[in-house]
């Protein structure tokens, strides 16, 4: 990744990036990743994407929905593994109290208007292909937490995990920490993930990359894949 192109830039100080260096490998390093990778769609629903739901934003979902679309075809045609998460196996599900958790929402927020469409709906343009498995994860972040993903990627054989999807802070930042703490590489194309919050997307990217995996440009992933096809 070319310094003109790191999502952080001007917002990681000076002195941040310098203490980092001292015990994390530099910001400017070159992809540590393995030889049979999956991708994993983190919540990229409705909900998260569209504004016109409470946890949408549109300005930056469609962008990374886009993304999304173009890392998926060149995943497909490597015929990578591909998963994706949403919330419940009914897009209408209403959670009871106990599935929602403890997430410091609204407690009484505004209904949706009449005739707007379930949100937890993986979102128009990246729909599952039959074959890719989609896995309902609940209220909890992770994409790991509570679910058989780990279990599918070692069946699979995979050794490092793309991640991608909403929101960066939250249920990417989860499924990323818990992929680094299974011991797989872990590649998270920047352009793919979004976030309500642009500097907690930004400085939460700039956190994984430091510690737990290697946040790169969608193309730079895209290279690495069809590299793996070639050899």
């Amino acid at each position: 990744m070319s310094p003109a192109n790191k999502p952080w830039d001007g917002v990681i100080p000076d002195e941040d990036l310098a203490s980092f260096g001292r015990e994390f490998d530099r910001v400017e390093r070159p992809l540590t990743a393995g030889a049979r990778p999956a991708v994993v769609v983190v919540d990229m629903t409705r909900a998260f994407v569209d504004s016109a739901y409470r946890t949408g934003w549109s300005p930056t979902g469609y962008p990374a929905v886009d993304a999304n679309a173009s890392l998926l075809a060149a995943a497909r045609e490597a015929e990578l593994p591909v998963f994706f998460t949403k919330a419940y196996a009914e897009p209408d599900h209403e959670p009871l109290p106990l599935e929602r958790g403890r997430w410091k929402l609204a407690s009484d927020p505004e209904p949706l208007p009449e005739g707007t469409p379930p949100g937890d709906v993986i979102a128009d343009g990246i729909a599952p292909l039959p074959g890719e498995i989609v896995i309902s994860k609940g209220a909890r972040p992770s994409a790991f937490f509570g679910t058989p993903l780990a279990s599918y990627l070692i069946q699979a054989g995979c050794d490092t995990v793309i991640v991608t999807g909403m929101t960066t802070s939250g249920c990417v930042r989860a499924t990323v920490l818990d992929a680094f703490q299974y011991n797989f590489h872990v590649v998270l194309p920047f352009e793919c993930c979004a976030d309500r919050s642009q500097i907690s997307h930004k400085v939460n990217l700039f956190d994984m990359h430091m510690k737990y995996a290697d946040v790169v440009s969608v193309d730079e992933t895209i290279g690495y894949i069809e590299k793996l096809r070639v050899g």
